[in-house]
């Protein structure tokens, strides 16, 4: 005969504890297969993600005819939409490297690991490929199981569709990155008749084989040994950074859900021991022993405790984002009164404000003028004063301009030697010499300032211009 206990109903987490008796703590030897639930953070995560649609769609957006972002290194050419970025202006990529940098700084110092979290390739690529693995093997503990049966036509066949999806993945990656360097559908026709560079070859030989291995094999070890960011966003966090964190206060003593228990009886903490916030890590730590090398700060955690307490009727937010004054009962420190934070803004929207203005103030056309340095000038025969200037005509357009030359500054100016335009090939810089001559009795001063006029068409018909200060020099008066 069954006594009350045998015949009470199962507790709502008892199959949250028949999984976590198989749980143990992966040191590398073992592939983690964690487990995969709906939640807000984990939608969230996805959104984060489609960022990286970008980088493979990107290169075959259209701009004015050609592709629309295009580095063009062999011709050391950058196409960015309308603007054309020419090796002078690469002050621009330091200001850029600058506000990626800070920016990954100020988002560690305000949430923690967000950048490996929700968008750091690495991540992104291990999430989709487990994802299909899921889709093939089935649960975790099917995959465990799989993993550990002997080779059979079925395993084999399964296995055979996995790595093949994650090779064309990783083709897909190598094949994408290559073609923010060519034409995309150049690119697409010679590769596969054998026309493409070598480069292009081993560049996505070595992105497939790459992405393979360390989202397919390495994953987490990826983080956990080869990663340097993971040290680095580590001693950028202080008392106030918000991350996930366990509320130990709340949670302890640790204990498990007991069959016909009442919570007036219950001398336990709100944590149910399920292992629930493990078993969802991608990395396989433990959020309940404190912030760790191991976190990315995924907060799929959060996701996995909070659907525990629905089902043991407890309030959600054992796991939350919170920071360290929070968990030791601390006022929460506003975000407009920590230093870093206006240093940090400063130095964003200093570096933002100067890309802004080089990629707005593009010109089209550059011109530079060396006056000669020996000599200075030449007395005439006729009594004027000759100065010899050589002009360099910057063309950042993908057109050869025919380009005009004139020059002002002195009412009694003579230019020399620009009689006919000249051609400025396209992406490059094109010298020519001009002489100016000025009337000995007109010059007023040793030095007369002048400036140089250059003036063409593009091909469409749009008219570029630019212009550049000198000096015109004479004897002393």
């Amino acid at each position: 005969m069954k006594t009350n206990d045998e015949v009470k109903a199962p507790s709502p987490v008892d199959d949250l504890y028949e999984e976590a008796d198989g749980w143990h703590v992966n040191t590398g030897g073992d592939t983690i297969h964690a487990k995969r639930i709906r939640g807000r953070w984990r939608t969230f995560k996805w959104l984060m993600s489609s960022v990286w649609l970008v980088y493979f769609l990107g290169p075959y957006v259209r701009w004015d005819g050609r592709q629309a972002v295009l580095f063009d290194i062999p011709n050391r050419q950058y196409h960015i939409f309308s603007a054309t970025v020419l090796p002078q202006d690469f002050w621009m990529l330091s200001l850029l490297l600058l506000f990626f940098a800070i920016l990954l700084a100020v988002m560690t110092a305000l949430a923690g690991r967000v950048w490996c979290g929700y968008f750091c390739f690495q991540t992104v690529w291990t999430d989709v490929f487990t994802w299909i693995e899921e889709k093939l093997e089935g649960l975790p503990p099917a995959r465990r199981k799989l993993d550990q049966a002997p080779l059979s036509l079925e395993k084999l066949r399964i296995k055979g569709i996995k790595h093949l999806l994650w090779i064309l993945i990783g083709f897909l990656t190598g094949f994408s990155f290559v073609a923010w360097f060519a034409d995309a559908p150049t690119l697409w026709r010679d590769f596969f008749v054998g026309e493409a560079n070598s480069a292009a070859y081993a560049s996505v030989a070595l992105f497939t084989a790459g992405t393979y291995i360390l989202a397919g094999f390495l994953r987490e070890q990826t983080c956990f040994w080869l990663c340097p960011y993971a040290r680095i966003q580590g001693v950028m966090l202080d008392k106030t950074t918000i991350i996930p964190t366990y509320d130990e206060q709340r949670g302890e003593p640790r204990g498990r859900v007991q069959r016909g228990g009442t919570e007036a009886d219950r001398q336990t903490g709100d944590c149910v021991d399920c292992h629930q916030c493990v078993a969802v890590c991608p990395t396989g730590v433990d959020i309940r022993r404190g912030q760790q090398e191991g976190c990315i700060t995924c907060a799929l955690c959060i996701d996995a405790c909070d659907q525990v307490m629905d089902k043991v009727g407890r309030p959600r937010g054992l796991i939350r984002y919170a920071s360290l004054d929070e968990m030791e009962g601390k006022p929460p420190k506003r975000m407009v009164l920590r230093p870093r934070v206006w240093v940090y803004s400063v130095i964003l929207v200093s570096a933002l404000s100067g890309i802004v203005y080089g990629l707005t103030s593009l010109a089209p056309l550059e011109l530079t003028v060396l006056h000669e340095r020996a000599p200075l000038f030449v007395l005439q025969s006729d009594g004027s004063i000759q100065n010899k200037y050589t002009l360099k005509i910057l063309n950042k357009t993908p057109d050869p301009v025919a380009v005009t030359i004139s020059a002002s500054g002195h009412d009694q100016l003579t230019l020399v030697g620009a009689d006919k335009p000249v051609e400025a090939e396209p992406g490059g810089v094109t010298p020519t010499i001009v002489f100016v001559r000025i009337p000995e009795g007109a010059l007023e001063a040793e030095q007369q300032p002048i400036t140089f006029h250059a003036q063409g068409q593009r091909a469409s018909g749009v008219p570029v211009e630019a212009e550049r200060e000198s000096v015109f020099i004479g004897p002393r008066r």
